[in-house]
């Protein structure tokens, strides 16, 4: 839990942000991961549970990090070895399911507020939680659907972490709902 409350509170994963370069997030995390270019101008790594994804405007420019994930929903089918190692060193074991009003309680006692914002697309299945000074975005589990939310995952699970989310996306998020 120690691992997800400072994701939320710093906005980084080990300390690395979201704008770091691959070799950057590579030392931190380790050379494990799994490479995916989605064109000559965007690229993620796979950690495990942890993304972290680039872009650039063609070959030849430098990487320019643009966000991080935590898929925490992937630990309910691979089990808590899914973790990058440098995680578990650092904060030990993973449970399978991370409930989100324990991450909220845990928070709110460290005096990290999380406000509620609309996830449009995903809407009611999901629902999005905010920490604006961070710019983390915490998906949740809002109610079951047949193929719309996952079988291992219960009503109150945390789905996925994201940063950044900015002031300027929750506006257009808050836009698009009217």
């Amino acid at each position: 839990m120690a691992f997800y409350v400072d994701v939320v509170t710093t906005g980084t994963v080990l300390g690395v942000c979201p704008t770091a370069s691959p070799d950057s997030v590579s030392e931190v995390l380790g050379p494990d991961f799994g490479e995916k270019m989605f064109s000559d101008r965007s690229m993620c790594r796979d950690y495990g549970m942890t993304e972290f994804f680039w872009d650039r405007p063609s070959v030849g420019h430098a990487w320019s990090g643009h966000h991080f994930t935590l898929q925490v929903h992937r630990l309910a089918y691979r089990g808590r070895t899914l973790t990058e190692e440098k995680l578990r060193a650092r904060y030990g074991r993973f449970t399978p399911r991370l409930r989100f009003e324990k991450l909220r309680r845990l928070l709110e006692r460290r005096g990290i507020a999380l406000v509620e914002i609309p996830d449009p697309v995903n809407a009611p299945y999901y629902r999005m939680f905010w920490q604006p000074s961070s710019q983390v975005a915490i998906s949740v589990i809002g109610t079951y659907g047949d193929h719309s939310t996952p079988d291992n995952l219960k009503v109150g699970d945390v789905y996925s972490i994201q940063a950044p989310v900015t002031a300027d996306e929750v506006k257009w998020r808050k836009a698009r709902v009217g």
